[in-house]
């Protein structure tokens, strides 16, 4: 087990990369394991960041954990606001709050499949596991004497929908809404206005949901988050034409956090939240500026890709940001 002059000396020998008596504290804070090797790589630790400097680590450090703290209220705010749409597609659809009537009326995606068929079955135990999983949560929260269970479980009422979205991860929305049948997805879609040529099905926000469930989850574990590392292999062809078709960035890549940026700003606008959305791309571009003045060009272009400021200014145009808003 190396000490931390150890890991500094490391860093000198082996990486090229001496770390100053006053930079001790912040390789001790950052953490060697967890911090540099974390930061040292693109994605994978056969692509390599060219640093040229420690202080270059300790920038990108302080660069991912400035977004960590911008995306999460607002992801925050997108669940909140996506399970409030969609309890009251659900309700509008089943006329009944009761969960026992939610599973029966508005949780029957699988009957869009022919019965006994391969799509039928993983869909219909989709919708068995998340049954068994919202009931867990709901025992878990009224045995850390949650108020709200408590209170329908000790005065022996059923539980009520909303008071179970209560208990939901976002992923386990995601799966709520992914079981939902047609005309409850249909009708979320209808009041966020997304486009119909892209979802036809209204199954898009499920693919919004998991999406950004992934970085979520990536902010809430402490998870490198600069180079969407947290991200599945793959994303869905239709969420890339969706910014590229509605925000007209060309060439989409979730590979790079901005394509995060967009997508959050665009669902957040489709909320009505126009104001919340230039802010956080303000604080975006100003976080970006900050690591471009402080890392070499190239290692810049390595972590951000080459379209950034380009995707930067086409957001704005989206957004209705002009020349002199942007400076303020």
């Amino acid at each position: 087990m190396y000490s931390l002059e150890d890991l500094a000396e490391h860093l000198k020998t082996k990486h090229n990369l001496p770390v100053q008596e006053n930079q001790i504290q912040d390789l001790r804070n950052i953490g060697y394991y967890h911090g540099y090797k974390g930061y040292r790589f693109i994605r994978k630790s056969s692509n390599p960041i060219k640093f040229t400097a420690f202080s270059q680590i300790v920038d990108l450090n302080n660069f991912d954990m400035q977004l960590k703290g911008l995306f999460y209220p607002n992801l925050m705010f997108i669940e909140n606001a996506l399970k409030s749409y969609v309890l009251e597609a659900t309700l509008a659809d089943c006329q009944s709050e009761k969960l026992a009537e939610i599973y029966k009326k508005g949780l029957t995606y699988f009957k869009d499949f022919k019965a006994g068929s391969k799509n039928y079955k993983y869909e219909f135990k989709k919708r068995m596991d998340l049954e068994m999983r919202i009931t867990n949560a709901l025992i878990r929260d009224y045995m850390s004497d949650k108020a709200i269970e408590t209170h329908f479980y000790d005065n022996d009422k059923d539980i009520p929908v909303w008071a179970a979205f209560e208990s939901l991860t976002l992923g386990e929305f995601g799966t709520f809404f992914a079981c939902a049948n047609r005309n409850i997805k249909l009708n979320v879609s209808k009041m966020l206005n997304l486009p119909t040529n892209l979802d036809s099905d209204g199954s898009l926000l499920c693919d919004i949901i998991f999406c950004l469930k992934d970085l979520r989850n990536a902010i809430a574990h402490n998870g490198t988050i600069f180079d969407t590392r947290f991200a599945p292999r793959e994303i869905p062809n239709r969420l890339k034409k969706l910014i590229e078709q509605n925000m007209n960035i060309p060439n989409i890549d979730f590979k790079y956090i901005i394509t995060y940026v967009a997508l959050t700003i665009y669902i957040m606008n489709k909320l009505g939240e126009t104001r919340k959305c230039k802010s956080f791309l303000n604080e975006y571009e100003k976080f970006t500026k900050m690591l471009k003045a402080n890392v070499p060009h190239d290692a810049f272009i390595q972590i951000s890709g080459s379209q950034e400021s380009s995707a930067i200014e086409i957001i704005k145009e989206y957004l209705g940001i002009k020349q002199n808003q942007a400076a303020e």
